[in-house]
């Protein structure tokens, strides 16, 4: 039996209630079998769909807080990075992943960034260009991102369009995407001009596209990309294949949204995936992703 438990560091918010960000993070990827190890860059409340909540800034003392972390800890196997507050935030992720790298001594460092920028063709009011810009920075330091399609059109200045898409374009998103810096790219959240809804992965290390087909459920629910980003990367740190590891994660996050739209829970309470976490360690018989 292998003892080896790999060990995160999850940059990302705390909020209270809501499931999303390190409410969701922490539970899957520790059953996952990852030790998840919290740096928050802000803490809230409850997350900030609902009118009201408490929000306090930790900007200021992420650095002080790593410090700490850098003084007893023998090192991280993953960065991993998801909504961020603000510019000086993305400069002190950039430093944390590399005192990281250099504390590691050249072990290699997975770096996965969920850039967290905007939904259905807009940006969060949070971001400005200044932000984008920097986001970039963080993107080509990234190995593996994984961006809806509004974010993978700020971050390549391509046009967003509610026109569906066809798998040459999705395929020239990828590069394009994969040219700022990370060998690996998912574009979650994808309707097809054939009607299919899926989402896409280039790994540019073996030059091969993959699509993963889902079933479309039409319901909006908030950390389903926190969701399906905690699988993948559980999965990929659990020797899955790539395009597996984007289906199973896939899989799994269409079971929590069905099952939270049959409840008819209220959306801003998020997905109902602690009454499926025993699906997490599904066989699957067939899979259904192909290369494109």
């Amino acid at each position: 039996m292998n003892s080896y438990v790999p060990k995160i560091a999850a940059i990302h918010d705390i909020s209270g209630i809501g499931r999303c960000s390190m409410t969701v993070i922490s539970p899957i990827i520790s059953a996952l079998g990852c030790q998840v190890c919290p740096l928050p860059t802000a803490i809230l409340s409850n997350h900030s769909e609902y009118k009201d909540f408490f929000f306090y800034d930790f900007t200021d003392h992420m650095i002080e807080y790593y410090d700490h972390w850098e003084k007893i800890s023998s090192g991280f196997d993953c960065v991993y990075s998801g909504f961020i507050g603000s510019q000086k935030q993305i400069d002190i992720i950039l430093d944390i992943i590399k005192r990281i790298k250099l504390k590691n001594n050249n072990k290699e460092t997975l770096i996965v960034v969920d850039p967290v920028m905007g939904d259905h063709g807009f940006t969060y009011k949070t971001y400005s260009e200044d932000m984008i810009s920097k986001m970039s920075r963080l993107v080509e330091s990234a190995d593996i991102i994984t961006p809806n399609l509004t974010e993978a059109c700020i971050l390549t200045g391509k046009k967003y369009t509610d026109d569906n898409l066809s798998i040459d374009t999705l395929k020239e998103y990828l590069v394009a995407l994969s040219n700022l810096g990370p060998g690996i790219v998912v574009i979650t959240g994808i309707k097809t001009d054939e009607g299919e809804s899926i989402n896409v992965c280039f790994d540019k290390s073996k030059n091969e596209f993959y699509k993963v087909p889902y079933d479309y459920i039409n319901k909006r629910y908030p950390g389903t990309g926190d969701l399906f980003t905690s699988l993948f990367l559980g999965y990929l740190l659990n020797n899955d294949d790539l395009p597996k590891a984007i289906e199973k994660a896939s899989r799994f996050v269409t079971s929590a949204v069905l099952i939270t739209y049959k409840a008819n829970t209220p959306s801003s309470e998020g997905v109902l995936f602690e009454k499926i976490m025993h699906e997490l360690y599904n066989d699957v018989k067939e899979y259904k992703y192909s290369k494109i």
